[in-house]
Formats: structure tokens, C-alpha cells, sequence
């Protein structure tokens, strides 16, 4: 059975992303990116302002009606908003970082966690750690924020971006880190690459996604 989900993004290049990710399946997406909440919160300083919550609350429910089964986010910044946002919505939300968490607890060393976004570091980890603590998991885990990086991404430099990410993995593999995780979408392509030329495991957000999707879904015929 054919299914549409409604994405939200914070850039347009994590639609690349999705439709590659879930091109074996019967799903339709319908893409919405708006990169203004981003710049929002690092003018002022704070996720949890009236305008940052109300402008949040307004996006997921214009999304939820276009006619979509789902509405899945993208942007670890409008997920942590959404922490505090009350939504009467019949449509399910997949948040992208939940399945990425999960993969995370399973895993018992200690590890790397990587950010091109600082602006997005605290709400990340306060949801991991919290998820952790629902799950009664244990994690051993570290920060590092890539400087300078993600406002080349949010300028369309993907190229550059994916350059700075490759490079930090490689310094941090020198290092002797073994297990590493990039926390955003954006960094996925940068990650995979680096991965495919040493023995790190380098966790990423669509490592587990499809799954995840494909369960929120289930009951019908996704697969082709």
C-alpha cells in the first residue's frame, strides 16, 4: 500500500538523503524545509522562546495537512523544540535522533559523539540522556563540535562541509577513538566514506532510520 510522509528539514540537502534511503520502498515524501528556526535560535540564544515554540508548533501542523500517514523530522533542533511544544495531532511524529539513540545504548564502550551544530549539542544530549534513562542503559560518551562548519553546509558548500567531517573523523581515528557517532543528517555522507577506509564504527542517523520507518508503518505493503 502506498504511504506519503510529510519531512521536515532545516536544509535542502537531507532531501538527497531520505529519497536515496527509503528508494526501495512504496513511500512517497513530501519535502518541507525551512532553515529560518536555525537562524532563530542562534540569534537568540535559546530554543525555548515564545517565537522559536509558536513558529514549531505552526510548521507541524501546517505539515500535517497535506494528507500524510506520518511526519517525519529531520532537524535535531526541531526536535528538541518539540520537547516543549503541545501538539493535538492524529498523525504519528518519527523523530530521527530516536533510533539513532537506540543504536547508541546498545553499544557499551565508550564513544565519540561528532556536531557541526553547537547549537544543537545541548538539546541532543539531554533527549539521549533521557532516553537512556527510560531504557536503563548505561553510556559512556564524549562531545566534540566541528568549528566552522555548518554554516558551510547552510551556504550550500556541501562539498567543503563534507571535507571538514571527513577530516575531524580522520583526527579523531588517529587518536585511537574506535567508536564514533555524527549526531546530524548532514554529516552522513562525510561519515560513510570515512568508514569504508578504516576499521571505526561511525554511527550515523540513517543507520537505522529505514527500519524505524518501515516499523511506524507497518500493517501495510511498504516494500516494492
Amino acid at each position: 500500500m502506498h504511504k506519503k510522509i510529510a519531512c521536515l528539514h532545516a536544509h535542502f540537502s537531507n532531501i538527497e538523503y531520505i529519497e536515496k534511503a527509503f528508494s526501495a520502498y512504496e513511500i512517497e515524501f513530501v519535502h518541507f524545509v525551512d532553515p529560518g528556526l536555525i537562524y532563530q535560535v542562534a540569534l537568540a540564544g535559546n530554543l525555548q522562546t515564545d517565537a522559536v515554540k509558536n513558529k514549531t508548533k505552526e510548521q507541524i501542523e501546517w505539515m500535517a495537512q497535506c494528507g500524510a500517514d506520518a511526519i517525519l523530522i529531520t532537524c535535531t533542533t526541531y526536535i528538541a523544540v518539540l520537547e516543549e511544544v503541545e501538539l493535538s495531532l492524529t498523525v504519528p511524529i518519527i523523530k530521527i535522533d530516536e533510533p539513532f539513540f537506540a543504536y547508541i545504548c546498545r553499544n557499551k564502550k565508550p564513544q565519540t559523539m561528532l556536531f557541526s551544530n553547537p547549537a544543537t549539542v545541548e538539546g541532543t544530549v539531554k533527549r539521549l540522556k533521557a532516553y537512556a534513562e527510560a531504557h536503563q542503559q548505561i553510556i559512556d560518551f564524549k562531545v566534540v563540535v566541528i568549528p566552522d562548519s555548518f554554516e558551510l553546509i547552510m551556504k550550500g558548500l556541501k562539498e567543503q562541509y563534507d571535507q571538514k567531517i571527513k577530516d575531524t573523523l580522520f583526527e579523531l581515528i588517529k587518536q585511537g577513538e574506535k567508536v564514533i557517532s555524527v549526531a546530524q543528517l548532514s554529516m552522513a555522507d562525510g561519515a560513510k566514506e570515512v568508514e569504508k577506509k578504516t576499521s571505526a564504527v561511525i554511527i550515523h542517523p540513517l543507520s537505522t532510520l529505514v527500519s524505524a520507518v518501515v516499523e511506524q508503518m507497518e500493517g501495510t505493503s511498504c516494500k516494492q
